[in-house]
């Protein structure tokens, strides 16, 4: 009888260290990084490159409200100097769904030159794009661009994978679901720790295709 009250204890422990453990480690990872995490029209440290992550896209190919407001932002930062290269990552497995494609279009509407645009096809997760951001892309320093509930993710893998990060929240409207996205990132920042310290995915791969940056000779 002794042996099952203790088993029974120890399986309610499991339980609620289990259920207790991905929220302990959200609010940890939020703590680590919100002092990295700008505002558009705050005083943002400049790098050469902005990272913006994909989010979908609507029935007519066209940038979900999310992933339109992840490309707003970052078109604002490159006009105004902040970065010099926009590279856009998301997934292209299909023909009918490019996400890459369908944010470079809506970069260039907004007055981006295509040279400065950069296009990741194999960003098919967070992890995934972080990844590829340094070891095809050769970025060792961005800016990451998305919304605020994923900033959080997005800092720690990049910066997890050696690729040295802040972030701008692009949330310039209230989004349908936000309860839902809110409480899925407690489940994929988990993911994310494990990936980082457990499973060691490598994503698809290829060439390497360092982004160059034009510097200006200074007199």
């Amino acid at each position: 009888m002794r042996t099952l009250k203790r088993l029974m204890v120890l399986a309610v422990l499991s339980f609620a260290i289990v259920l207790v453990a991905p929220w302990a480690l959200r609010l940890w990872v939020n703590w680590q990084y919100r002092p990295v995490v700008f505002s558009p029209g705050q005083d943002i440290p400049a790098a050469d490159v902005a990272i913006v992550f994909g989010a979908g896209l609507r029935w007519d190919g066209r940038p979900t409200s999310v992933l339109h407001d992840r490309v707003v932002t970052a078109v604002d930062l490159y006009k105004n100097g902040t970065v010099k290269k926009l590279l856009m990552s998301g997934d292209n497995r299909f023909d009918y769904h490019n996400e890459p494609g369908s944010m470079r279009d809506l970069a260039l509407e907004l007055g981006v030159p295509d040279e400065d645009i950069v296009l990741d096809y194999a960003g098919r997760r967070t992890y995934d794009t972080c990844y590829r951001a340094g070891a095809i892309f050769g970025v060792k320093k961005a800016i990451l661009v998305t919304q605020r509930f994923h900033l959080d993710r997005a800092l720690y893998l990049c910066n997890a994978l050696d690729v040295a990060a802040i972030g701008v929240a692009a949330d310039r409207r209230p989004y349908r679901g936000q309860p839902f996205m809110n409480l899925r990132e407690v489940a994929a920042l988990t993911v994310a720790w494990l990936d980082i310290h457990v499973l060691r995915p490598q994503p698809v791969l290829g060439e390497r295709n360092p982004i160059e940056i034009a510097r200006i000779a200074r007199p």
